[in-house]
């Protein structure tokens, strides 16, 4: 795709977006079914759920565009999501792979962030309100999910990761 407008990075963002998504959403299993931790399960088990609705409000904002929803390979994405796999395999205490978990999902979550937060500035750029709204609503539940997930590390969880130090 030749990308010469606004409106053009515009909708290869929200390709990258949705790509990304769907990549999130087949891994979050994973990181669901290793936690040790229960309320880390929990948030997992949560942001899979969510998942489905940012994919949906995606293909909400697609719709709103007359574009059929489509994603675009997302290297960087791909490239969090290899690397979040490769730390699986390489940690062996329990508590140690939770604090693991946790920094790999902020990766990901972070990565939302960044593109929500843009797709939302452009999408007021170019008159597209109702988009907006849908993409605010994901750039939130990505936030809340990063929060959490500090929540989580900071109080408890890293701090019996440091007993096996």
């Amino acid at each position: 795709m030749t990308i010469e407008t606004l409106t053009d990075l515009f909708e290869h963002t929200l390709k990258d977006i949705y790509y990304a998504e769907k990549q999130v959403r087949k891994a979050l299993p994973t990181l669901a079914a290793r936690a040790d931790d229960e309320a880390l399960t929990e948030a997992f088990d949560w942001h899979l759920k969510e998942a489905d609705g940012k994919i949906g409000r995606l293909e909400s904002a697609f719709a709103h565009l007359g574009k059929p929803a489509a994603g675009e390979t997302c290297p960087a994405i791909d490239g969090i999501i290899d690397e979040t796999h490769e730390l699986i395999g390489e940690v062996t205490d329990a508590d140690t792979l939770d604090a693991a978990l946790i920094a790999a999902a902020q990766a990901i979550a972070h990565y939302g962030i960044t593109r929500y937060g843009t797709l939302c500035v452009w999408a007021e750029e170019l008159g597209h309100a109702d988009i907006r709204n849908l993409l605010e609503e994901s750039l939130s539940h990505e936030k809340d999910f990063d929060s959490s997930l500090s929540h989580l590390a900071e109080k408890r969880l890293n701090a019996e990761a440091k007993k096996a130090a």
